[in-house]
């Protein structure tokens, strides 16, 4: 029972009560129990064949059945000898409304991981060593430790020199407070296998002498030992796959010659203040991020120096007479980075006999697409094309990650330390393959037709299928929040918001109604998304609690990758703003294909 104070005098009480099951469960449990009260696990098993997912997860055996009754029994009736083996309507919707049990996507690494490793996106971390924003927050070893364990496989380090003779990992000249470069590798590798057993990729970003660049190769080896993968990709035409690099360590850099041969005259990311590409039909990021980013601003202004990524800029920060003596760090290079001269195009031609990664800004890439889609295409079939904000985001916001991912871009360069509505996007992405930081390109982006035409990422589709998404109910926060979160003077008042995210023709958001005065709301509403591109479709879902007279409240967000989704009725857990999950506030929704 919860009571609200009114005017002071008056109180209201209000019953928070376990949810009844919602029409649709009903009407589940009585096809499959076939009219009796209650459910065998034979007939659980014909449910779960019956909406087994279109990929990753959901056991459909009769001894899964068994299992799952077994553990419903022993969760909602604490008991751990059964005079019964079946369900009752109420243990069925406990089943159901369960997010471990009955989850919307499966936890387990399902697609061939034995593709070139550029066959694959992989989760990829920007100055992975920030604990904030751009300009003036601390480096750490604690912001790369948390990235690897929520599944990052790139991280990013930033290499200056510190006196003459040590190394730091700073964010260039600015306000940043610098990190001992040997803690940073150390956290690497202790937390790099920690949540997945597929490769970790060290992006470095130096600007040191030889005689430096030598001790970081000292301090590398030393550090990772036999975990470092050696490859000579200047010599080699495909890379290996994931399964063949599992547990294995890669670094990624230019090698020493090409820094002192940067070309100065590059197409460089100008700073330009144009209209952000995370806004969307969404609306705009919290406020909390817009705010921050003015203020960073009139801080910029007094540094007159901000890191670029020297894939765009040559890196001048020491004498170019020096001679070149650091073998031993160009023998590190597992994968080499660099942009050849003569511009955008020529930086996009593919060498049959080469493996390299070049970087593009994310405004560079969109006049990529625009302008050379099919060569961005032909690229990144066998190279890797990383992707990194625009350095306007002193916030540490992001950017939209689709134009990568329909460009085929394995590396989309992401600020996890921040939060907002595009690395909601991320995070969803990378909930598939069981989380572990490598998802399969679609085919339609590494097939190559019989006159040597690719996929066109600028060209309209027709729908290649439908879904419909049907929101049932909601419950947990109760158990998540305090009585008073949401208004002081009564519960909650939920809707929700769900769309899709992916090709722009699939781009798009629709609302509940309002359910006023409950903890556990019931909407009973179903949602139809026509998708172009349904192997790139993400399933975006944000719950609000509307407030007349002051901005509607946060009430929890998940994103999900569409290709993942099992079918039928599912328990849909909900993470906060930082992509953390609730304990216990978690949606009811139906999901079907036709």
């Amino acid at each position: 029972m919860g009571s609200y104070k009114m005017c002071l005098v008056f109180t209201r009480k209000f019953r928070v009560t376990e949810p009844d099951p919602v029409d649709d469960v009903r009407h589940v449990f009585q096809k499959y129990a076939e009219g009796e009260a209650h459910m065998t696990p034979e007939q659980l098993q014909k449910l779960m064949a019956d909406e087994t997912g279109t990929g990753g997860g959901g056991g459909s055996s009769l001894e899964e059945a068994e299992r799952i009754v077994d553990e419903v029994l022993r969760r909602k009736h604490h008991i751990a000898k059964f005079t019964r083996r079946n369900l009752t309507i109420e243990d069925f919707n406990y089943l159901l409304f369960s997010t471990e049990l009955n989850p919307p996507i499966g936890d387990k690494v399902h697609q061939n991981m034995d593709a070139p490793l550029s066959h694959y996106f992989i989760f990829t971390g920007h100055n992975s060593y920030l604990t904030g924003n751009q300009l003036s927050s601390n480096c750490s070893d604690l912001p790369i430790a948390d990235a690897l364990r929520r599944g990052v496989r790139v991280v990013e380090l930033d290499l200056w020199p510190r006196g003459n003779d040590d190394v730091c990992v700073n964010h260039g000249r600015t306000l940043t407070k610098p990190v001992k470069l040997g803690k940073c590798l150390e956290s690497i590798k202790a937390n790099a296998f920690a949540t997945s057993k597929y490769p970790v990729i060290i992006t470095l970003e130096d600007h040191l002498t030889p005689k430096l660049q030598s001790k970081v190769a000292k301090m590398i080896t030393q550090t990772f030992g036999d975990l470092l993968y050696y490859h000579d990709s200047e010599s080699s035409k495909e890379f290996p796959s994931p399964e063949e690099l599992k547990g294995k360590i890669l670094i990624s850099t230019k090698p020493p010659k090409e820094y002192l041969e940067a070309n100065d005259a590059k197409e460089k990311d100008n700073g330009e203040k144009g209209k952000d590409s995370d806004e969307d039909v969404w609306g705009k990021e919290p406020e909390e991020l817009i705010s921050t980013r003015s203020e960073l601003e009139k801080v910029a202004t007094n540094i007159s120096y901000i890191s670029q990524d020297d894939e765009d800029r040559g890196s001048r920060d020491f004498d170019v007479s020096c001679p070149l003596q650091a073998p031993e760090y160009k023998r590190l290079i597992a994968i080499h980075a660099g942009k050849p001269k003569g511009g955008l195009r020529m930086a996009l031609k593919v060498d049959p006999n080469k493996i390299r990664r070049l970087s593009l800004s994310e405004q560079l890439l969109e006049k990529a697409v625009a302008s050379y889609g099919a060569d961005v295409i032909r690229f990144t079939q066998k190279n890797f094309l990383r992707i990194y904000p625009k350095g306007t985001r002193f916030n540490s916001s992001n950017y939209k990650p689709q134009v990568g991912w329909m460009s085929g871009a394995q590396m989309i360069a992401f600020n996890m330390q921040g939060y907002g509505r595009a690395l909601w996007l991320m995070q969803g992405m990378f909930r598939a393959n069981g989380g572990c930081g490598y998802v399969k390109k679609p085919d339609f982006l590494m097939n190559v037709g019989p006159n040597g035409q690719v996929f066109d990422p600028n060209e309209n589709s027709s729908p290649k299928k439908t879904l419909k998404v049907k929101v049932l109910m909601g419950d947990g926060w109760h158990l998540d929040f305090k009585k008073t979160h949401f208004d002081l003077y009564s519960p909650p008042d939920f809707y929700v918001r769900v769309g899709i995210a992916g090709a722009p023709a699939d781009e798009t958001m629709e609302k509940t109604e309002v359910k006023y005065d409950t903890w556990t709301p019931i909407w009973n509403q179903e949602f139809t998304f026509k998708l172009t591109v349904p192997e790139l479709a993400l399933l975006r879902v944000e719950v609000h609690e509307y407030d007349a007279n002051e901005k509607d409240d946060f009430g929890g967000q998940t994103c999900l990758p569409v290709s993942e989704l099992r079918q039928g009725i599912r328990a849909v857990p909900l993470f906060n703003r930082k992509g953390v999950k609730y304990s216990c506030t978690r949606l009811l929704m139906r999901f079907d294909f036709v």
